[in-house]
């Protein structure tokens, strides 16, 4: 088969397209001809080096196809069944615990940027009825990731004022989670036409954020005076704090993003003024991405593909990425 593997120590010129052998399943494993991929900032960060992983690591934590042989014990899925990878293999349910958090595909282990790959049968769930192969991978980090945010941790409720931040895949999904929860949305941007595109989302308010620079404050404004309910936090330290300036008392950000850096400073008197919370969200569990999967059939949800590229692409795929040009998520197609 072939698969992209990455040099040490990284950058997106050592990714490098090369024939492998395939893995008959184990106990417990499955086998799965992979159809598509979707890349996430987690991926740039490896691919790129920032994160440091093995020599040769096979990169991409999404991953979608068809399972082909079973191991031994394998009950849940059967040879022709549609599967979509989990993030956190271990994170069946419950709450998160560091051994559930191991073995993430594309950087603890080998990912999905293969033709087949070879994984235990708990790293998958169903895919999704109605969705292509590049639509259904752009679910398992990002996706969930908004879904953990705001169903499961903040709880949203229909009428709530939930902010958006950009128009990656994670903020994308929120606003389409949200609206669907019967959800107000404020979405931020700094480009008008990307604004329009949220717009035509279903975002109820749009803020420019270079014209808005006190942006927090307006959407204060807009979310009825009292802020809103839920902010979708994908900056980090550079929008923390107009983030704490929107929420409204008693309010959840949803801390999933360091676009603009790991560490900085929190209005911390602001913020505990106001009884808000900030809560950190990695991904979620294998029973969360259920639900996600079947609320996604139940509402028609389609998630928002950019552009999709061949495997041997990957590394003008990242380099797309790279320039923020995107709407929603890039693909790969396997």
């Amino acid at each position: 088969m072939k698969a992209i593997r990455l040099q040490q120590p990284g950058g997106l010129d050592n990714l490098k397209l090369e024939s492998t052998q395939e893995r008959d399943p184990g106990e417990g494993e499955i086998r799965v001809a992979v159809s598509a991929s979707s890349l996430n900032f987690h991926d740039y960060v490896v691919v790129s080096g920032l994160l440091p992983t093995a020599d040769q690591r096979i990169p991409m934590s999404d991953g979608v196809g068809v399972v082909e042989a079973v191991g031994e014990g394998v009950t849940q899925f059967a040879v022709g069944d549609r599967v979509l990878s989990t993030f956190f293999p271990h994170w069946l349910e419950g709450e998160p615990a560091l051994q559930k958090l191991l073995d993430v595909p594309g950087d603890m282990a080998d990912g999905f940027a293969a033709q087949t790959v070879t994984m235990s049968a708990d790293g998958f769930t169903r895919a999704p009825l109605g969705l292509s192969d590049e639509e259904a991978a752009t679910l398992t980090c990002a996706g969930l990731t908004a879904w953990r945010a705001l169903m499961v941790v903040a709880k949203v409720k229909p009428g709530d004022w939930v902010l958006v931040q950009g128009s990656g895949g994670v903020s994308v999904f929120a606003l389409q989670f949200a609206k669907a929860a019967g959800c107000r949305v404020i979405a931020t941007s700094s480009s008008d036409e990307k604004l329009e595109r949220l717009s035509a989302l279903g975002a109820d308010e749009l803020i420019n954020y270079r014209e808005v620079e006190k942006w927090g404050s307006r959407a204060t404004e807009i979310a009825d005076g009292r802020g809103v309910d839920v902010v979708v936090e994908v900056g980090g330290p550079a929008t923390m704090a107009q983030s704490v300036r929107a929420i409204a008392f008693g309010g959840h950000i949803a801390l999933i993003g360091v676009l603009t850096g790991i560490s900085g400073e929190v209005p911390t008197a602001e913020l505990f003024q106001k009884n808000a919370s900030i809560d950190g969200i990695t991904v979620g569990t294998r029973a969360q991405q259920l639900d996600m999967i079947a609320a996604i059939e139940t509402n028609g949800i389609r998630p928002v593909v950019d552009r999709t590229f061949a495997l041997e692409d990957i590394a003008d795929a990242f380099r797309f990425q790279e320039s923020q040009q995107h709407f929603g998520k890039i693909c790969l197609s396997i």
